[in-house]
């Protein structure tokens, strides 16, 4: 009996990993542009320029140093140079093996097959999750290292949980969000258990040795060869972006409230309802994780540390600063649910509560989630992906860039002005000169930027000055980073011609390239 057990949960993660998998090579590649940011500096390790943005030029201006070593180590490999395809088999594998993490962690909670694998099947369709994978961004492997993490200290193997700490912090810096509960809560259980001891007993040092031995490498490359094991945009995107008052709460409230995409299937209507229904689900799910599985609680807490965290805070949102607190909402979620269900199923008044209840979920869920994705996307490849896996500013991007580099003959010694530094710089292979200052940290002097150069609808401008001070070969921007402010001054519009101009409806009227006179 016990054998056929470990068959059936062997059957389930290998299909739960292989899902995932295929679910995310269908889409194609849909390169957000972030991810082309990390891709330069991949390639630029591979070509012998070292760990740079710009040849030349040390500033950490990537916040995924792993990732980034990561994409440059296959490259090695594989030899072709295609970073944005790597991406999404990485990410595939990874996100295969967290639906698997998020099953095999259920069933310790909940010890039914049938119910243990939603969270899993849910992560494998999750737009969420699809769109950033294929993105190429660094999120699917940072958020397994988070459930990986969570796994091992289930199990109780507590040095893998130290290395998945460590390489979560390698991964993103704001892997700190789900390490600080883990380990606090790790450290509350080893002291109240061990009364008495010594100090050193008392404390998970196994733990924390294996996470610095993982971490104390790069700390010590990143501090001699940059200066700081911070990357820099944390710091350039606080002061270039003008963010409205409580506008990231808003942001995360609006997330949480549709974690399986209500809003795509029933509008306004399923946000407030999800707003509602999931915050009490979730407190329930709370009481039900610290009654049964105390271990996991500081996993199903995450969420609202996260959103506590980055609503104090107040940055700019973007999209994929969402996703990392989606696998323990919903597990939360999921887990309130079935508390509910099994108050029901105990008083007997309902024959069949749990499979009928059970099923009715993971058919809304699991319906809603592929009500988000598109069949024929009106941009990209014309294969199915989620609605939000939208590229089309990239793909803009991309089209300047390789027409700066094929047509105008820009060099990597040409120097180009972009706010948007990622597909622009990756195709071009110019020096690009950062107005947001991610990789050109001296060019954070000329924010915070007048209010009055931004529109209303914007969050957004490109400094006058900057642009005349630096004084690139070539400037590409959106043209509402440029309407109050650069389109105004005489100076700019005699220096540069407006060489090619892209109709949009995002960002103001179009993407634009301007050329030194």
């Amino acid at each position: 009996m016990q054998a056929v057990k470990r068959h059936r949960i062997v059957l389930i993660v290998v299909m739960l990993i292989v899902a995932a998998f295929v679910a995310r090579q269908i889409p194609g590649a849909r390169t957000i542009d972030d991810a082309f940011i990390t891709f330069r500096y991949s390639r630029n390790i591979v070509e012998g320029e070292g760990f740079v943005y710009n040849p030349g030029v040390r500033v950490l201006g990537t916040t995924t140093p792993l990732f980034t070593v990561l994409m440059a180590a296959i490259d090695i490999i594989v030899g072709r140079g295609d970073f944005p395809n790597y991406a999404p088999v990485v990410s595939g594998l990874a996100d295969g093996f967290t639906a698997a993490l998020l099953y095999l962690i259920f069933r310790k909670l909940i010890e039914r097959d049938g119910l243990a694998i939603l969270p899993g099947a849910l992560w494998v369709i999750a737009p969420m999750s699809v769109t950033f994978a294929v993105g190429g961004m660094e999120t699917s492997v940072n958020i397994l290292w988070m459930v990986g993490a969570v796994y091992f200290y289930l199990e109780d193997r507590l040095r893998w949980l130290g290395v998945f700490a460590g390489l979560g912090l390698l991964t993103r810096i704001d892997a700190a969000l789900w390490i600080a509960p883990l380990f606090g809560w790790q450290l509350l259980e080893c002291w109240r258990e061990s009364p008495g001891k010594r100090l050193h007993e008392r404390i998970p040092l196994q733990t924390w040795i294996a996470t610095a031995i993982i971490i104390l490498p790069w700390l010590i490359f990143s501090v001699s060869y940059f200066g700081s094991p911070i990357p820099r945009s944390l710091s350039a995107k606080s002061v270039a972006y003008i963010v409205p008052p409580a506008s990231a709460l808003v942001r995360f409230v609006q997330a949480y409230a549709t974690p399986f995409f209500e809003f795509d299937s029933f509008g306004s209507l399923g946000a407030m309802i999800g707003a509602v229904v999931y915050l009490f689900l979730s407190l329930v799910g709370l009481l039900y994780i610290f009654k049964r599985k105390r271990r996991l609680f500081p996993f199903v807490i995450y969420p609202w540390l996260y959103m506590a965290v980055f609503a104090a805070a107040n940055p700019l949102v973007f999209r994929w600063y969402l996703a990392p607190p989606m696998p323990a909402l919903m597990l939360g979620i999921i887990a309130g649910a079935w508390s509910l269900i099994q108050s029901v199923e105990a008083s007997g008044k309902v024959r069949y509560a749990a499979p009928v209840a059970v099923t009715g979920l993971a058919l809304l869920w699991g319906g809603m989630s592929l009500n988000a994705w598109d069949v024929h996307p009106d941009h990209g490849p014309d294969r199915p992906a989620p609605n939000m896996a939208w590229h089309e500013i990239e793909l803009l991007y991309q089209d300047i860039g390789t027409q700066l580099r094929e047509e105008y003959g820009v060099t990597p010694q040409t120097r180009v002005a972009s706010a948007d530094i990622g597909a622009v710089g990756y195709f071009s292979r110019a020096t690009i000169i950062d107005t947001v200052g991610l990789v050109t940290p001296e060019n954070s002097a000329y924010y915070p930027v007048d209010p009055s150069l931004i529109l209303d609808d914007q969050n957004y401008a490109v400094p006058p000055q900057l642009i005349a001070d630096t004084d690139p070969a070539y400037f590409v921007t959106m043209e509402a980073f440029v309407r109050l402010g650069l389109e105004q001054q005489p100076e700019f519009t005699e220096e540069y011609a407006l060489l090619r101009e892209i109709s949009t409806d995002f960002y103001g009227t179009g993407m634009r390239l301007y050329g030194h006179r």
